[in-house]
């Protein structure tokens, strides 16, 4: 089993930052792409920004220039630095990771989600 511990969301005003974190646990052998996602209430799940293991990046529009993805790989763990932020980032984000177990086990292993709230 793989485990997702995310952290680092609450509630801010508009402008400010904040730094989300989610660290992988368990039998990993290694991750390819690790990912965030977000979904605001009557709306679907959107992915807001991913990134693999050779560090190539890929943003959803409504955050480039705003948030940045980054890993580390020997802790197993993914952040998102999301600057300039707005009321309408406000939804829940979740950490999606996908790896292997071993050489012939994948895994594609969703967090529990945490809260961001941006206030006008």
């Amino acid at each position: 089993q793989v485990q997702l511990v995310e952290s680092g969301g609450g509630l801010v005003q508009a402008g400010e930052s904040l730094r989300l974190s989610c660290a992988a646990s368990g039998r990993i052998l290694s991750m390819s792409v690790m990912g965030w996602y977000r979904q605001a209430p009557g709306k679907q799940r959107e992915l807001v920004a991913d990134i693999t293991s050779a560090d190539n990046t890929n943003y959803a529009d409504s955050v480039k220039g705003r948030f940045t993805i980054s890993r580390d790989g020997a802790r197993n763990t993914v952040y998102l630095q999301m600057n300039g932020l707005k009321p309408e980032d406000t939804a829940v984000y979740y950490c999606n990771v996908k790896g292997r177990r071993t050489l012939y086990s994948f895994f594609d292993t969703w967090g529990q989600g945490t809260q961001v709230t941006v206030s006008s």
